[in-house]
């Protein structure tokens, strides 16, 4: 056993000593070592020991620090936040930090339920760069937000009250339940994000129902239509029956398991004779056109048949009749109907236009065959499309060029009226009952030529989950038209991160319609406008600034509790106007965030430094956000966006509850019920598992990861323990010079130069997940498994003052100054606990410390001693190989045991190698092979024999070295445990080295009686 793999010295009570300059002194002893292949660990609890036994173990200078090796998270973590709170240190640094301010805005998440592993990776990033921030000095403040209206809160309180209670709410008492509703989810959701370590101005947070936030949304609103940018119209939107209102796109969900029917259907070609094309005029009275729809309940509002000029059309017969049909469709479509299709002919799309056809549904119902776009593909169907104004984007386009009627004989609840058929489908779901009867009515009439189910996406109501439809209704728009080059000139000026997001959203905003602002529903900010008599609109910039003073004093709740009058400026008064009730999308009251929070607040600059969001706010918040910014100040709100992306199980599968592969964030940070199963990890290691993930594409997390990250997080926790425990009698101000270094520590300086560059430019880049490799890499492979392995025998067993061991500490002293901060975004309460164990600090928290860099000395270039450290860590590797042969053979114990014999032929490593083996007189007792390899002699030689001639021998897999072990020659000192031939020789100090003698004598032990030597 390496007698520095111990806590060595104890007493017979179990208490550690140390023997320093001056008399024996009571010490805590507090960590221990593990292998060299190993990380350094905690202590473990050693047995009593005879107090006449080993005397010299109590002359080590023994680790000593109040940094524990458990974090005890679950009680250590809020008394560091308390701690915070107390001192006020975010308060602090948010406004008195010497630089300029930081802008991060916080996209508002919605106030309907607990936070999960999203907002938990949400909120850690945002903390990760505002910590950051504040450590280079900035002024950074989060001031965080809630979207608090929408239909989601209102279907939550009305899914809590009873039959009778709906029936009887009023729209006040609707919207003050909602209201309460949202604020207690505001404060759980606010307690769960602080336990998380996520340093936000959490007493003042911007939420979109406060008064002042619904009167700067207003501003934004009343700007947008005054430019012109804001109209009223009958168009096709997406509605949703299930919710009974309008929906924007980012309200939508596209599943890939929607099944429609879908029917091929042929209308009557009512006037082929009049047509100038011979082909055509011919079969005139068997002419059809063929369609294909996967809605056929939107059949009743056909208008039109649009057909494309640079498609090939052909005619051919089918059982008495003719169909048209693109040329390069028809052998598909004979397949679909199961037919063989005869072409007889081939027209021009231009042939066919301004032909007329029977109306399918409708009796009497003449339509009209008209040139569409290049929406007309032949990819699928037909190549000619039916054409419903009132139901089809591109449909209404047509219309609306065209003259032709704006038909959607659709109501709120997604049933048929009764303005077709004299009513014969009135009441009849169109999504389900109506869409069959649609279908029988068109097979009797011989329209229906095949119906089969079509597997394809299909828009879903985001919060139903149920289908919606397309339907004109009258509604309020914003238009993109107006400003979309501005908008597309907006994003190329954005630093996207990654860059695919300028892509997406750049190509989102080029196909983007007009943007439906206006829904049927009670909980939300009111569409500020009034109607007169003949239900026109009348708005202008007097009644915006009224509603908007008077939302600012009372909140919008005063819409509904006021008549219009009393909401109306002065001149309006008496006028017959009505109050529309209408209310906002709610992606327009967070789309304004950057008026009501960014503009408005002084710890804020506009645009912002940077948005950090989901991938899924492309079409959300970060549009929204930079249509209304572009449509009223001309510029983009943000400098920069982050995106994230989702977070699935560990299997890479959505979370879902019916599933049961949920991880709680707040369970993993406290635990469970059971906690041997769902152990208390600590807000820590949540971080940790942040920093890890590239959380550019979607990320995963679960049991197995979370203890694997555990475990990252033990390693960290206990290099740095080591550390600190080591430098508990160092006075950084009495440090030597980089210069007096041994090569060692010089290297290892320059390697902390290197790993600190590197977090540095990842913190800079906001590549968290290169810092946590950096990091992990550096503390196992660097630290534990090399520096700190070498660093034992310096520490304990080198006088408290020798060269040595202060050139060690040196170097501990700058790893601690630089981890310290470098994890403390990462690792924030870990990084405050270790820094109230530091002595030497000047600051109460290590936030309060700054960021620090290197010291310039520290780069400077030594290439030929790291090419030799390089060459040595290699052989090193070899050499532990054959160690652990001997070892498994029993042959030795601990390497100490061990004389290490390195057969060179290569001469340059040979030559590397002779820099640690300086010849007798020469050493500065650091740049050692020995010492360097952990055992007690090293023949360096370029004899082959040398090594082969070893009781143990070994090719080197890593290097071309030939390495031999043999049992050490000499007795073991009985303090540091090394095999010299001077133990036993020393009259004062028998059991001792040569080394160790020199350090009793300098710290006054004269002799020590001992009975025999140890063998």
């Amino acid at each position: 056993m390496d007698p520095m793999s111990s806590c060595l010295g104890f007493t017979s009570a179990g208490v550690p000593r140390v023997l320093r300059r001056g008399p024996l002194v009571n010490r805590q002893c507090s960590n221990r070592l593990i292998s060299r292949h190993g990380i350094v660990m905690g202590a473990r609890k050693e047995k009593k020991e005879d107090p006449d036994s080993g005397f010299y173990k109590n002359t080590v200078n023994l680790p000593s620090t109040n940094f524990n090796q458990r974090a005890n998270a679950v009680k250590t973590e809020p008394e560091i936040q308390k701690f915070w709170a107390d001192s006020k240190t975010y308060e602090k640094l948010s406004s008195e930090n010497p630089k300029e301010v930081y802008s991060l805005h916080d996209g508002p998440p919605y106030a309907n339920g607990d936070i999960h592993m999203g907002h938990a990776l949400n909120k850690v990033l945002k903390d990760f760069l505002n910590r950051y921030q504040l450590l280079r000095g900035k002024k950074a403040t989060l001031i965080p937000g809630w979207d608090c209206h929408g239909l989601p809160i209102e279907l939550k309180v009305l899914q809590s009250l009873k039959s009778k209670e709906r029936k009887d709410l009023t729209p006040s008492a609707l919207r003050k339940k909602a209201k309460e509703f949202a604020l207690k989810t505001i404060e759980s959701q606010k307690a769960s994000f602080q336990r998380l370590g996520v340093w936000a101005s959490w007493d003042t947070p911007y939420l979109t129902l406060n008064p002042e936030y619904e009167a700067a949304q207003i501003e934004v609103f009343g700007k947008m239509f005054l430019e012109g940018y804001i109209y009223r119209g009958k168009k096709p939107v997406h509605w949703s029956p299930s919710s009974r209102t309008a929906l924007a796109e980012a309200e939508l969900e596209y599943p890939d398991e929607h099944i429609s029917r879908s029917v091929y259907a042929a209308f009557s070609v009512m006037d082929a004779d009049k047509s100038e094309n011979e082909l055509v005029k011919k079969h005139s009275d068997a002419l059809s056109v063929a369609v294909w729809t996967t809605t056929p309940w939107t059949l009743p509002a056909n208008r039109a048949v649009a057909v494309n000029p640079a498609i090939v059309y052909a005619l051919a017969e089918l059982e008495g009749r003719v169909l048209i049909v693109a040329k390069d469709l028809v052998e598909a479509v004979g397949q679909k109907l199961e037919k063989h299709l005869v072409v007889i002919g081939e027209v021009k799309g231009n042939d066919l236009a301004g032909l007329h056809y029977e109306h399918p549904i409708q009796d009497g119902l003449k339509c009209k065959i008209l040139v569409g776009g290049d929406y007309i593909t032949t990819e699928s169907g037909t190549g000619l499309v039916h054409t419903a104004p009132g139901h089809g984007q591109e449909d209404y386009i047509v219309g609306m060029r065209e003259g032709l009627e704006i038909f959607s004989p659709v109501d709120n609840a997604g049933r048929f009226t009764d303005e077709f058929c004299e009513g014969e489908f009135a009441g009849l779901s169109v999504l389900d009952d109506g869409n069959q009867a649609i279908i029988d009515h068109v097979s009797k009439r011989d329209v229906l030529l095949l119906e089969e189910k079509y597997n394809h996406k299909y828009p879903y109501d985001w919060r139903t989950k149920k289908p919606t439809i397309f339907r004109a209704t009258e509604q309020w728009f914003a238009s993109v038209e107006g400003f979309r080059d501005q908008a597309l000139e907006a994003v190329r000026g954005v630093q996207w991160t990654p860059e695919a997001g300028e892509r997406r959203i750049f190509n989102m905003i080029v196909g983007r319609n007009d943007w439906c602002i206006s829904r049927q529903r009670t909980w939300g900010v009111p569409i500020p406008v009034f109607y007169d008599g003949d239900g026109e609109p009348v708005l202008n910039q007097g009644i915006i600034s009224r509603v908007a003073e008077l939302f600012r004093e009372k909140g919008s709740d005063i819409w509904w509790e006021l008549e219009a009058d009393d909401l109306l400026p002065e001149e309006y008064r008496g006028t017959g106007l009505r109050k529309g009730m209408d209310t906002m999308d709610v992606w327009f009251d967070s789309g304004s965030s950057w008026n009501a929070v960014t503009k408005q607040s002084p710890e804020m600059t506009f645009p912002a430094d940077v948005y950090l969001e989901g991938s899924d706010q492309h079409r959300g918040w970060f549009q929204s956000s930079l249509l209304t910014s572009v449509a009223t100040q001309g510029q983009a709100p943000y400098k920069k966006v982050l995106t994230h992306g989702f977070v699935l199980d560990q299997n890479g599968l959505k979370m879902s509850k019916s599933v049961g592969n949920v991880v709680d964030p707040l369970k993993l940070v406290n635990g469970g019920n059971n906690q041997k199963t769902e152990p208390a990890y600590g807000a820590d290691v949540l971080r940790l598992w942040v920093s890890s993930v590239d959380y550019s594409g979607d990320v995963l997390v679960g049991p197995e990861i979370i203890r694997t990250v555990s475990d990252s997080y033990r390693k960290i926790r206990n290099t740095l323990r080591y550390i600190v425990s080591n430098v508990n009698d160092y006075d950084p101000s009495t440090g030597m010079s980089f210069d007096e270094l041994p090569a060692l520590d010089k290297y290892m300086l320059r390697r902390l130069a290197a790993i600190a560059e590197d977090m540095e430019a990842a913190y800079e880049t906001s590549s968290f997940v290169r810092l946590y490799q950096g990091l992990m890499r550096f503390a196992t492979v660097d630290l534990s498994n090399f520096y700190l392995d070498i660093a034992k025998d310096r520490l304990y067993i080198s006088g408290t003052d020798d060269y040595r061991r202060r050139s060690c500490q040196k170097v501990l002293y700058h790893l601690l100054e630089i981890l310290t901060r470098a994890i403390a975004p990462i690792l924030p309460h870990t990084a405050e606990d270790l820094w109230r164990n530091v002595h030497w600090k000047t600051t109460s928290s290590v936030f309060e410390a700054g960021w620090i860099k290197p010291e310039s000395s520290w780069s400077l270039e030594d290439p030929e001693t790291d090419a030799a450290m390089d060459v040595f860590r290699t052989v090193r590797t070899d050499v532990n190989k054959c160690l652990d042969a001997a070892r498994n053979a029993k042959r030795i114990g601990s390497g100490l045991a061990a004389k290490v014999s390195l057969s060179v032929a290569d001469d340059s490593v040979f030559e590397a190698l002779q820099k640690f083996n300086p010849s007798s007189g020469e050493s500065n007792t650091v740049d050692e092979l020995s010492y360097y390899l952990l055992v007690s002699e090293v023949n360096l030689s370029k004899d082959k024999a040398v090594a082969e001639g070893a009781e143990f021998s070994l090719a080197g897999e890593e290097s071309d070295v030939l390495v031999g072990v043999d049992v050490a020659s000499g007795n073991k000192c009985d303090r540091c445990w090394v095999y010299s031939e001077h133990v036993g020789k020393s009259e004062n100090h028998p059991l001792l080295c040569d080394r160790c003698e020199e350090v009793m004598t300098n710290i006054g032990v004269t002799s020590q009686p001992v009975p025999e030597l140890a063998q």
